[in-house]
This record gives structure tokens, C-alpha cells and sequence, in this order.
């Protein structure tokens, strides 16, 4: 599965969700959630910010940086699961920082 078949896939399993949309980045796509970032796909797959939430989750799941030089996010075991994805997030969303507002020049 591609990038793009693969965002699809995500999109599809989060359908359950409102304000849920995704933006292609670097070969891959960023997710956002009530606009705030909860993860993406990358290389490797769909991977999401390491919450509370998303540790209680997906407790097998091994922290790894999507790309070198990143921060350790968590890649998605749960993606088959529309009714677990969905769930867990909607309880990362506190967790998750704010969108930062660009100033403007």
C-alpha cells in the first residue's frame, strides 16, 4: 500500500470523527485532529504522537523516529480497529499541544 492508498485507508477508518482531514508533507501526510497534529504517514507507516492515551492503547507498540532526526512516535497496531482508533483519538486530543499561529511578517 502506498502513501496516498494508505491516507485513504486512515481517513476511511477515522470517518467516525468530525474535523478529522490530513495534508500531504515530504512524500507523506500529516493528520490533524480539531486541528491539532495527532500523527502521520511516513516511511515506515502511519505513526501517531506519543500520548497517555495512545501508550494505553497500543502498549506493544515500540516508540521510533519517523524520519531521522525527528522525535520517537508510535507506530499505529491498532489501524483495523475503526471503533479503537477512533476512540484513542478522541482521548489524545488534550494531550496533543495546540496549533501554533504563524505571525504574521
Amino acid at each position: 500500500m502506498n502513501a496516498k492508498e494508505l491516507a485513504e485507508y486512515v481517513t476511511e477508518q477515522l470517518s467516525g470523527l468530525d474535523d478529522v482531514r490530513k495534508i500531504p508533507m515530504m512524500g507523506g501526510y500529516i493528520f490533524y485532529y480539531k486541528e491539532r497534529i495527532f500523527g502521520g504517514i511516513y516511511g515506515s507507516g502511519f505513526m501517531v504522537k506519543i500520548t497517555n492515551a495512545s501508550q494505553q492503547y497500543m502498549p506493544d507498540s515500540v516508540p521510533e523516529p519517523p524520519y531521522e532526526g525527528a522525535k520517537p512516535m508510535l507506530p499505529v497496531t491498532i489501524l483495523d480497529n475503526k471503533e479503537q482508533l477512533q476512540e484513542m483519538v478522541v482521548e489524545m486530543f488534550p494531550e496533543l499541544p495546540e496549533r501554533k499561529v504563524k505571525k504574521k511578517k
